[in-house]
């Protein structure tokens, strides 16, 4: 099964213009989060999904130096921009991943797909119920996919690429990876500056420069050490669909 990794990235954003190209240690969050998908096991191929608007070239660039391939598509439409990609990259499944992860976790992202291969699944996505909103995965079949392309008529639907899936449990088979542990209080994403104060304090614990990739482990006993870090973000409130 061809399993490709597609991230999603773009220069714009409202709370944080420009993110995914700040630079974190010594190289930018889009490489952090292009190694760190490289590093899935069971991921064979990893595309940058950007735009067609000029400043998304800053990315694609980006993305090449980092040994993704690049496909480039619509800004707004990232389900078409999504389904483009993974029809170029010829994917049997589909690896969602967005570029403001700079700490996801590989082992992490591959439990959610190993349960996607042994169950039989249409659709498998982390638990945001217990894990940390930072170590999102999702994995789709193609044929999903192109459902959902064909299918979705609402605008959130176009804006963020799996909601028709998951929308309709009647069509798709479902699941999602839980743990017994409750660590859904931990906010890891980067979409404000808080979440960057927070993000930068992790890294100068834990990088040691050169790419070197560590975990979710290390970064919840960093975190245990440091309680004070978690409260700097603990405020931000995540973006609902359609906003």
């Amino acid at each position: 099964m061809n399993i490709v990794a597609i991230i999603q990235a773009r220069m714009g954003s409202t709370r944080l213009p420009g993110k995914v190209m700040k630079v974190l240690g010594d190289r930018t969050v889009l490489a952090h989060v292009i190694a760190r998908a490289k590093a899935i096991p069971s991921v064979n191929r990893v595309v940058v999904a950007t735009t067609v608007r000029p400043e998304d070239g800053a990315i694609a660039g980006e993305a090449r130096r980092q040994g993704a391939d690049v496909f480039r598509g619509s800004e707004s439409h990232v389900l078409s921009r999504y389904y483009g990609a993974a029809t170029e990259a010829k994917a049997d499944a589909v690896v969602r991943i967005t570029s403001d992860c700079p700490l996801l976790d590989p082992f992490v992202s591959d439990r959610v797909i190993r349960a996607f291969l042994d169950g039989n699944y249409d659709y498998v996505s982390l638990g945001l119920e217990t894990h940390p909103r930072g170590l999102d995965t999702e994995v789709f079949t193609y044929s999903a996919l192109k459902r959902a392309h064909d299918e979705a008529d609402r605008d959130y639907e176009f804006e963020h690429v799996t909601p028709y899936i998951y929308g309709h449990p009647e069509r798709f088979r479902l699941h999602k990876v839980q743990q017994d542990e409750d660590d859904s209080g931990y906010r890891l994403t980067l979409d404000t500056p808080e979440d960057w104060q927070l993000i930068e304090k992790i890294y100068n614990a834990l990088y040691k420069g050169n790419g070197n990739l560590f975990g979710w482990p290390d970064v919840k006993r960093v975190l245990g050490e440091h309680p004070d870090w978690v409260r700097i973000n603990a405020h931000v409130r995540q973006k609902k669909l359609g906003e």
